[in-house]
């Protein structure tokens, strides 16, 4: 059998625009539903939500029916984590708290093996080459690992055209809440000093020749972040649309609820 193919990797290539979803709710039912919902990108995450690498394998698992692309968010840089996520079937991995380019040199030799990187190799245990079922696996699997790094603080900034040249990092994500903590305002990632920031970051990258993403939790800010580059965007969490559909429908019945409790019906 053949290796999956990643048409995220290759959308990025030709910078298409991908629009994609995180996922902290670390289950697989609810993945699976946001996968039927048209978005080319869903990015299991696993820094600041509570997935597990056994939780990664049963949302990928879940996923992997549709044509909807899967990326995870690991919660650090740490080869060991790196290889169990590749292990498991994640082929797209966006890593966070990227500063410098010898970080991201340190993680691409991670996610590929000798004498390219470091990863260890134990196909026949792992999802990702189908338990050895994969042809060829090994001559396949650098054509379909994807590395995106996260910039999200004042010296990535400082050092972003050294992270985009480095081999390896096939797109760059910026961050606007760390970035905008960084840059002393935090919990404001709309500020307009944060989004003119964002906008130029996105903007150098494009003239790189670079892939460029952003985090977008407002769609007002999703076209001028396109017009600076960005050419793929996180539009908002899992977490973030169930507690606004849930609060949206109360509050759309509640008055009328108390008017009637008014009224004695």
């Amino acid at each position: 059998m053949d290796m999956p193919r990643n048409a995220f990797k290759q959308a990025l290539a030709q910078r298409k625009t991908q629009l994609g979803l995180f996922l902290g709710l670390t289950n697989p039912i609810s993945a699976e539903i946001l996968a039927t919902c048209g978005y080319d990108f869903l990015l299991i995450d696993a820094e600041h939500g509570a997935n597990t690498v056994s939780m990664v394998q049963d949302q990928l698992r879940a996923m992997a029916a549709y044509p909807v692309q899967c990326l995870v968010r690991p919660v650090n840089h740490d080869p060991a984590l790196i290889k169990q996520l590749l292990g498991v079937g994640a082929q797209t991995l966006l890593v966070p708290m990227v500063d410098t380019a010898d970080q991201a040199r340190a993680i691409v030799r991670a996610m590929h093996y000798p004498p390219k990187g470091i990863r260890g190799v134990g196909s026949g245990l792992e999802r990702g080459a189908r338990w050895n079922a994969v042809s060829d696996y090994f001559a396949q699997v650098d054509a379909n690992i994807c590395l995106i790094v996260q910039i999200e603080s004042r010296t990535a900034l400082e050092n972003l055209e050294e992270i985009a040249d480095v081999d390896g990092v096939d797109g760059v994500f910026v961050g606007p809440s760390d970035l905008g903590a960084s840059l002393g305002y935090l919990g404001q990632p709309g500020h307009p000093e944060v989004k003119a920031a964002v906008e130029q970051a996105l903007k150098r990258l494009a003239d790189k020749g670079k892939a460029a993403g952003v985090f977008c939790g407002d769609p007002a800010l999703a076209a001028p972040y396109q017009a600076s580059g960005a050419c793929f965007l996180a539009l908002g969490a899992d977490t973030g649309l169930l507690r606004s559909a849930a609060t949206k429908l109360l509050n759309s019945v509640r008055p009328q609820a108390v008017r009637a409790a008014g009224t004695g019906y």
